[in-house]
């Protein structure tokens, strides 16, 4: 084998390993202290897709005024939240304040690229499954009425 063709076989081995990689993003979750039930199901509900794509969460508690004297319930907030996620994702960092905020790192159970796969092929299950359909649903040759001219 001569060197050019070495060397284009592997440029081209490489490139394919970089389309197939997946970059763990950090995606951010913010709450208020005093977040409604509704609203927090919300977040929550995002914060899980997030994980289920393979991303980490980073969840937030923005603390105004005389909040920042009780970070206890900020703790709380974020364990509920830990636990409610606990499903999708495990914690890498506990609860950490900086400044007028408490951060929380949460991981996801599976990586990007495990996530990715199994996306792909719940999409190729649900084109065939809308393809076969479509071709049970159309009419076949001879099954219309005849028009009678009576």
């Amino acid at each position: 084998m001569d060197y050019g063709k070495f060397k284009y076989e592997a440029a081209q081995k490489a490139k394919e390993a970089r389309r197939n990689q997946a970059n763990t993003v950090l995606k951010e979750v913010r709450f208020r202290l005093k977040i409604d039930k509704h609203d927090y199901e919300t977040k929550m509900k995002r914060a899980i897709g997030f994980l289920q794509a393979g991303d980490k969460v980073k969840a937030m508690i923005l603390f105004r005024g005389r909040e920042q004297s009780r970070p206890e319930q900020g703790v709380r907030l974020l364990q509920r939240f830990a636990e409610d996620v606990a499903e999708y994702g495990t914690v890498e960092s506990n609860p950490t304040i900086d400044g007028r905020n408490m951060t929380m790192v949460i991981g996801p159970v599976k990586n990007k690229a495990e996530a990715k796969a199994e996306a792909n092929a719940q999409r190729a299950r649900a084109k065939a499954e809308s393809r076969a359909h479509t071709e049970n649903s159309s009419p076949a040759e001879g099954t219309q009425p005849e028009a009678t001219n009576e």
